[in-house]
């Protein structure tokens, strides 16, 4: 075991990773249950709802688990962008008989603004708060500190790491451009290094003073065994999550995962960097500058989501994986973490 693992009370160094939309109380809860932590992404929802998931999962489980806020920076809208979006979707839209919407709405508030979602946090004060795409002000890492809440911030580059560990937050995400579902890089817009996640994790737990949580294309427990080696403390896996029976994932999402051979990095979907399995969605590849800000792009690609699901098309759903989707398997999420246990033991036995 880990210090980590010790001090959050698993016995496995392992974090089902908090995929918002997809994650779900009842997942979060066996994977807790089994020993390892489980995790919700609260981000697309608003404070209620954020309540009622983690007044579920506390249903569920006595353990500790984490929950996810996105900190993104709020859209600076541009109309004459965002219309001409709506015109690049306009014939996806039409091959379904659908219209695009007229115009296109800041479908998720930021953590960093959302005084709602604070005042939800300090009064059921879960165990673990996690941060996505940044970091909210110094006066609210205070805040959640004050009530006993332990922070974890995700990192895809040394520079947002020190950022993450100045702002004195407990244990840093080292997410690697393998990874599924959306990059947490704290400016979408900026340089990328796209470090992998070996070198990342290897690169933080060399020059940070907080404990390491790897993250991106681990799917088995060779990968977990391959991390904690390198160094880090836990390992957090999302896609090996995304086919139990205890996800939101829809059928859809599930057939693609199932034989899944490629995945891609686009902003098609959502307006931010995120990791897709190939699909009709992924195939638009825009330039960058010419897709929507995120959130707000976001509204337009649900909507063809929807448009496309209602003549039984999946493909232009956000089916976001890793690299190394290809090992995915479909199993209930408590056996799922008994295996990656058993394989992550053997592994480490081996070396």
């Amino acid at each position: 075991m880990t210090p980590l693992a010790d001090r959050l009370g698993l016995t496995l160094p392992i974090i089902q990773a908090p995929m918002a939309g997809t994650s779900t109380p009842a997942m979060a809860a066996a994977v807790s249950n089994a020993g390892g932590l489980g995790s919700m992404g609260l981000g697309a929802v608003g404070a209620q709802a954020a309540r009622e998931m983690i007044e579920a999962a506390r249903g569920a489980t006595n353990r500790a688990f984490n929950v996810n806020l996105f900190c993104h920076r709020p859209a600076v809208r541009d109309a004459a962008r965002e219309a001409g979006w709506i015109d690049r979707l306009r014939p996806h839209f039409a091959a379904y008989g659908a219209e695009p919407p007229a115009r296109l709405e800041e479908i998720y508030r930021s953590f960093a603004e959302d005084d709602a979602m604070l005042a939800m946090l300090l009064d059921t004060r879960p165990a673990i708060v996690s941060f996505h795409f940044g970091l909210p002000g110094a006066d609210r890492i205070a805040a959640l500190h004050d009530a006993g809440i332990i922070l974890f911030a995700s990192a895809t580059s040394l520079a947002e790491a020190r950022a993450i560990a100045a702002a004195g937050i407990e244990a840093v995400v080292a997410q690697g451009y393998e990874a599924g579902g959306h990059r947490g890089i704290f400016d979408p817009d900026g340089p990328d290094e796209r470090l992998g996640t070996m070198a990342l994790t290897r690169l933080l737990v060399r020059s940070l003073d907080r404990p390491v949580i790897a993250a991106g294309a681990i799917m088995d427990g060779a990968g977990i065994a391959a991390a904690l080696t390198l160094g880090a403390q836990a390992a957090q896996l999302g896609t090996a999550f995304v086919g139990c029976p205890e996800s939101a994932a829809d059928q859809g999402y599930r057939a693609a995962l199932a034989t899944a051979e490629r995945t891609v990095m686009t902003r098609a979907i959502s307006g931010r960097p995120a990791r897709s399995i190939v699909n009709r969605f992924t195939a638009i590849d825009p330039d960058p500058a010419e897709v929507a800000p995120y959130p707000v792009a976001y509204d337009a690609g649900k909507a063809l989501n929807a448009a496309a699901k209602a003549k039984g098309e999946t493909g232009y759903g956000a089916q976001w994986a890793g690299q190394a989707v290809p090992l995915a398997r479909s199993m209930p999420a408590a056996e799922l973490v008994e295996l990656l246990g058993e394989e992550m033991r053997a592994a480490l036995a081996a070396r």
